[in-house]
């Protein structure tokens, strides 16, 4: 009875003590002070805190060096992703633009380039392709007398799919961050996030292989669909067109051996040669001058629009059809952007807040999918370009964008007779990085195997299944291995441990733990006695020897016996 009455009392007391604090809590919470808006404000628009104090004898060199750097990166990367996001190439130049100044004003990261990448541009090809094949775009060309496909009709719906997926995948990324669920990036590992990328990287590769080749595989979904392409890419291998093939070969060679004089002069060069720049710059003009499509059937962009695309709600119709597609690119795409951000923030001693950065990318990604662009994310060779030529604050970003803006309003439509040969050789030579993390397979081995076999089942798993049906495979096959120390078990209790509770708090240890806590103090109590009595046992055993030793001492020093025994033995005694 008193125990019941006891916990009743302390049940009371609680729940007293919690409508204290939640009306505390409350109150502390509702009330909106001068201070406290301005707080909210800052940490909400980080732009207002940082831009204000922006330091121009400091830091407008550095990030005007970056910005224009960073911008020309951004011309051929948007371009050939967007081949990678099955989208005309202008909308690659739309997701160059609009993203960054949204990022600009809300990221909180100094250093990151925000923009097309080659992993999300992939996912968002598959999405594409997958619900506007070219079979729903056949028609009867009676000219020819054969069927053609619509390229107009497919792209337009093409574009509409991309917008759509990158508006939902933008609204995920918020209510993510509006919860604060940035720690969701703690289940992406680093072997998984390594070998999730390289697995997407294989998928890039394979996607641009019939730009290479200059043919047309068939387009296969679902698992194993990766295996597939390769099947049919091979089979249509005698049908490749010399023309193309020959453009991709040169492209490749020229633009590995730039990026490797890149490399060897990097510590005399200021800023990086424009390799991709130069790429496109020449083979524009050497595609019109030879008349490349003309002569020798080499397939090019087509038509650029000049200008802007005005404002459009995407499809809500397709919302359905994409909304696992679209939570998948919102994970992946904030895995990768926070990850590179938190190494930048380290190293220049800065915080990047994984909340805050979910809001930024949503919103870089709901604004834009309303302008018809792409998924983004963080590249990180843009990245270590814009550090590397004196980038220290977004602006360096704001300003790429201001020179994609002239690009599109002015020169955009000088790049009409680029190859995409060439998109797909800017995208090859960009994954070298990716290809590299094969070298993680022997490193993980020696030090940790279970990482190891992530990295790999990962790899497996998303080459297989594709990224996003991947992606999920491998964090659930991640959190299998992650397993139970035996005869581990960690305990937490929120409240403070004191006379009132210590009972019901070694209930409920007992109850978690399984452990019968009575019956484990009792034999500690009985353990400690024991060797409290062996210590004391033992004592008396070492006094009584030591009395009897000084006993016998005396006996022999003080009679007849020989002397030289008694002297060894205190000399054996004293060693």
């Amino acid at each position: 009875c008193f125990r019941a009455l006891r916990d009743y009392r302390y049940s009371i007391y609680c729940c007293h003590t919690r409508v204290k604090t939640l009306e505390l809590e409350i109150d502390t919470r509702c009330w909106c002070s001068g201070p406290k808006l301005k707080s909210c404000m800052l940490s909400s628009v980080p732009v207002l805190s940082w831009l204000p104090r922006y330091s121009l004898r400091d830091n407008a060199i550095g990030d005007l060096i970056s910005g224009i750097s960073v911008g020309i990166m951004h011309l051929p990367q948007g371009m050939a992703y967007a081949l990678l996001a099955a989208v005309p190439p202008v909308f690659g130049l739309y997701s160059s633009f609009y993203p960054i100044l949204i990022y600009f004003i809300f990221g909180s990261s100094k250093h990151i380039s925000v923009g097309t990448y080659a992993v999300m541009s992939v996912m968002i090809g598959g999405v594409t392709e997958r619900l506007a094949p070219d079979t729903n775009f056949m028609m009867y060309d009676n000219a020819t007398n054969q069927s053609m496909v619509n390229v107009l009709a497919r792209d337009t719906e093409r574009v509409k799919v991309a917008a759509a997926v990158t508006f939902l995948s933008g609204l995920f990324q918020m209510l993510l961050g509006l919860v604060k669920f940035g720690f969701v990036v703690t289940y992406l590992s680093e072997p998984l996030v390594r070998g999730y990328t390289t697995g997407a990287a294989i998928h890039v590769i394979v996607s641009q292989l019939k730009y290479t080749f200059g043919i047309s595989p068939k387009r296969h979904s679902g698992p194993f669909a990766l295996i597939f392409t390769v099947i049919e890419v091979c089979y249509l291998v005698p049908e490749t067109n010399i023309g193309t093939l020959v453009v991709s070969l040169v492209s490749i060679i020229g633009l590995v051996l730039v990026k490797e004089l890149n490399t060897y002069l990097g510590k005399k060069l200021p800023v990086p040669i424009p390799v991709e720049l130069l790429g496109i710059i020449i083979a524009t003009v050497v595609s019109w001058q030879v008349n490349l499509e003309g002569k020798y059937g080499v397939e090019v962009v087509g038509e650029i629009p000049s200008g802007l695309q005005p404002p459009v709600m995407p499809t809500a119709s397709l919302f359905g059809q994409v909304i696992g597609d679209a939570f998948a690119l919102s994970v992946v795409g904030y895995g990768i952007a926070i990850s590179l951000g938190r190494i930048f923030a380290l190293k220049y001693g800065y915080k990047v807040d994984s909340n805050q950065e979910l809001i930024a990318l949503g919103l870089s990604n709901t604004i834009g999918g309303v302008f018809q662009c792409f998924a983004i994310s963080c590249s990180m060779s843009r990245t270590m370009v814009q550090e590397s030529t004196g980038g220290k604050t977004q602006v360096a970003s704001a300003l790429s964008a201001m020179v994609i803006l002239v690009i599109m309003l002015w020169i955009g439509a000088l790049f009409e007779e680029l190859p995409k040969a060439v998109l797909a050789a800017i995208i090859y030579v960009n994954l070298q990085g990716m290809m590299k993390q094969f070298m993680d397979i022997p490193t993980l081995w020696k030090s940790n195997k279970v990482d190891m076999l992530v990295w790999v089942a990962t790899l497996i798993l998303t080459v297989l299944f594709n990224p996003d049906i991947g992606l999920a495979a491998s964090i659930a096959f991640s959190m299998l291995t992650v397993n139970e120390i035996p005869g581990v078990v960690i305990f937490r209790s929120s409240a403070t441990l004191y006379f009132a509770n210590a009972e019901m708090y070694q209930d409920a240890l007992a109850e978690k733990s399984g452990i019968d806590i009575t019956k484990l103090i009792t034999q500690k109590k009985k353990a400690e006695a024991k060797r409290l009595r062996k210590e004391k046992k033992e004592a008396r055993k070492a006094k009584k020897d030591a009395k009897k030793n000084a006993q016998e001492w005396v006996r022999r020093r003080s009679g007849t016996e020989e002397i030289i025994p008694v002297c060894l033995y205190i000399s054996n005694e004293i060693h």
